[in-house]
């Protein structure tokens, strides 16, 4: 795979931004942000979706030990219900960058949208595929969100957490009918509305 950031964006010091947990019906959506080394080529970097959670778990190793700079941010399932999925990523994304121990010049965002940072920045469609930093920064939120929740799975184990990380999948929705929704799931999305609705119903 061919990467574009170092042919259109020399000498810069360039940030990737990306995000998991959008599409979740529970838990947190987390953000990342990633400068690389220039000096120090990772291999194997893509998409956090195209890649198994081994290689992810190993990419993400080489991530912590090469970059130059690497964070990781959040925003709750709260944050979530009262401004909505689109600007609590951005918000996560804006925290993610904040915690950066160094500035970058330039910050390349996955996606069609770019939230405001405190410099010049740009949304690329698929741009884990086809930026590094950005393939570095997928990597980096899609482990440690799945590691969360992991964790969540213990506190609230009626839903199966550990197994879809809170997606929509039959056992989830089949969970959320039988018990309702718990504090981590999102109560503005829809099958978690409508779960909590035909609860009332019965």
């Amino acid at each position: 795979m061919k990467f574009i950031q170092r042919k259109q964006y020399p000498n810069i010091l360039l940030a990737g931004v990306d995000e998991a947990g959008r599409g979740p019906l529970a838990g947190p959506v987390v953000a990342a942000a990633v400068i690389l080394d220039p000096a120090h080529c990772i291999h194997g970097l893509k998409d956090s979706k195209k890649l198994t959670a081994l290689q992810r778990r190993s990419l993400f190793s080489k991530i912590r030990k090469h970059a130059l700079a690497w964070s990781v941010a959040s925003a709750s399932v709260i944050e979530i219900d009262n401004i909505n999925i689109l600007q609590a990523t951005f918000l996560a994304m804006q925290r993610a960058v904040a915690k950066l121990k160094i500035s970058p010049q330039l910050i390349l965002v996955d996606g069609n949208q770019s939230p405001k940072f405190s410099c010049e920045s740009k949304a690329i469609i698929k741009g884990d595929d086809l930026v590094s930093a950005i393939s570095a920064a997928s990597i980096v939120a899609k482990v440690v969100r799945d590691r969360l929740m992991s964790m969540l799975d213990k506190r609230y184990p009626l839903y199966g957490f550990a197994q879809h990380k809170g997606y929509t999948t039959g056992k989830h929705i089949e969970a959320l009918r039988i018990h309702g929704p718990c504090r981590i799931h999102r109560k503005h999305f829809a099958p978690v509305k409508e779960s909590a609705d035909f609860r009332q119903q019965q």
